[in-house]
């Protein structure tokens, strides 16, 4: 069970690899979790982003994180671009035995204007479902920087 739930951790995170004509941009996730963010859009409102990072919950742990978002432009601003976004994607708990779970992010980013930098703030209920089941919640910080 724990191969397989890491192989398909892997398939999710390999999408990332697959959209080589848009912009992937790499940075750091600050809150619960911690760690390195990335994130690659596959069509203007349409994205994949993925983390590793370091949980702080119970005893603390790494974990791996991947998720299709939508994004929409719901609020104008003077400069750049402020679109909510939401999704649904898988988490690997890695603690004393292998976890899994799901997620599903909500969160604002700022694109600024003429910059290839992203700030995002995110809001992400999930539910462990191994090694038993129970309900979370994630709340970050984080930038980007798009090559």
């Amino acid at each position: 069970m724990k191969r397989y739930l890491f192989a398909c951790m892997a398939w999710l995170l390999s999408l990332t690899l697959q959209a080589q004509d848009r912009s992937l941009g790499l940075g750091m996730i600050l809150g619960e979790p911690t760690g390195f963010s990335a994130k690659i859009w596959t069509s203007p409102q349409m994205a994949i982003d993925a983390g590793i990072a370091w949980s702080f919950k119970e005893t603390g742990y790494p974990r791996v994180h991947a998720d299709f978002l939508w994004h929409r432009d719901v609020w104008e601003v003077e400069r750049g671009r402020l679109p909510l976004y939401y999704g649904a994607g898988a988490k690997l708990l890695m603690f004393s035995e292998l976890g899994f779970g799901i997620r599903v992010p909500v969160g604002i980013a700022y694109e600024l204007d003429q910059s290839p930098v992203d700030i995002f703030l995110e809001l992400v209920p999930g539910l462990k479902l191994l090694p038993g089941t129970s309900l979370d919640l994630d709340l970050a910080v984080g930038a980007r920087y798009f090559l």
